[in-house]
């Protein structure tokens, strides 16, 4: 597989991406395969108002998704309001909200089902 981009995002009011950041850059597993940075984004749908900060990781060869999911939740489960977590990659949005076994499982499964554009493997 080759680079894929990853936006993360938390309630921005939360001041919680540089948070993530750090997390994500002291962690062994996710600092081997990725680089994490905060950059301004453009707004979701239903979003209103100018671009949001997020949090972009390009992945590069060895990356695994079950790594990064964990990664995330292992960070939201040491946050004291617990901030629900969005991912995307391309058009494929996935929300972290209780961090469970099941939800986690769901997440990693996306992830690694989608090619380098962000779409659906054959």
């Amino acid at each position: 597989m080759g680079a894929v981009l990853l936006e993360v995002r938390v309630d921005p009011s939360a001041g919680e991406l540089r948070p993530l950041q750090g997390w994500l850059r002291a962690d062994p597993e996710a600092r081997r395969s990725a680089t994490a940075y905060v950059r301004g984004g453009v707004p979701g749908p239903g979003d209103m108002g100018t671009a949001l900060d997020v949090l972009q990781s390009v992945t590069g060869n060895g990356w695994s998704a079950a790594s990064f999911v964990l990664a995330v939740a292992a960070w939201r489960q040491t946050r004291p309001q617990r901030p629900r977590v969005e991912i995307r990659r391309g058009d494929t949005v996935i929300v972290l909200t209780d961090c469970s076994e099941q939800e986690i499982q769901q997440a990693t499964r996306a992830l690694d089902h989608l090619d380098g554009d962000g779409e659906a493997g054959r």
